[in-house]
């Protein structure tokens, strides 16, 4: 709308103005009002986000008593390989012992009756 320098606006002229402001604002509420509908107040975001604090906390906690657990089974594993190889290593002894004890016992009364009957 171009209106020369010096003359004044009609009625009609300043009734349109306003009401394309009206339109424009109304607009501009709706558009601000569909944009407050997701915000969130300040004390419903703190309480989410200890909410979060406490799942977090939680999962923390679980998983270092899983660590825990894990740790006491490597331990326990640990253990069990040692006590698997003592015993494996007496076992070792052991065999052995019955095989080369009677041996040594035959070679000793072989080596005495030779000796006694020598003389």
């Amino acid at each position: 709308m171009s209106v020369p320098p010096g003359a004044e606006p009609t009625l009609w002229e300043l009734h349109r103005a306003v009401s394309q402001l009206r339109e424009d604002l109304r607009g501009d509420f709706a558009q601000l009002a569909t944009r407050l509908d997701q915000v969130v107040t300040e004390d419903v975001y703190r309480a989410d986000q200890r909410a979060v604090e406490q799942r977090i906390g939680q999962v923390e906690a679980g998983l270092a008593h899983l660590r825990g657990d894990h740790e006491q089974g490597v331990e326990r594993t640990a253990l069990q390989r040692r006590e698997d190889q003592e015993h494996a290593a007496a076992t070792r002894r052991l065999v052995i012992s019955s095989f080369v004890a009677p041996l040594l016992v035959m070679a000793v009364q072989l080596w005495l009756a030779s000796q006694g009957t020598a003389s």
